[in-house]
């Protein structure tokens, strides 16, 4: 009997991925959605794995993908508590986008 391939696995990967790049570039939000939807997936597939494990034969993979995952959630949730952080720092949301539009000026981008 030929063992047949998790349906989640790959999708989730790219999804984990993806995640771990857009942590820094969304502040946290992007990668948290990303890697929270990789994690909804790949319990879907330790579902249907261990219903029948024979029967699969990426578990390693599933295995490695998830801890992607929680390593981009747990970027990602620090991402976010550092923009929230500078935000209050700042003394609220105007006086943050004032800030970094004076950077932004100071640097000349």
């Amino acid at each position: 009997m030929s063992q047949l391939k998790l349906p989640n696995v790959n999708v989730a990967l790219a999804l984990a991925l993806i995640s771990y790049i857009c942590c820094c570039f969304s502040a946290g939000i992007g990668g948290i959605i990303l890697s929270a939807s990789a994690l909804i997936l790949i319990r879907k597939d330790q579902q249907l794995y261990s219903a029948n494990p024979e029967q699969y034969s990426n578990h390693s993979t599933l295995k490695v993908t998830r801890v992607i995952s929680v390593i981009a959630l747990l970027l990602s949730v620090f991402a976010t508590l550092l923009v929230v952080n500078a935000i209050i720092e700042a003394g609220g949301w105007d006086m943050y986008i004032e800030q970094q539009t004076e950077l932004y000026e100071n640097f000349e981008l």
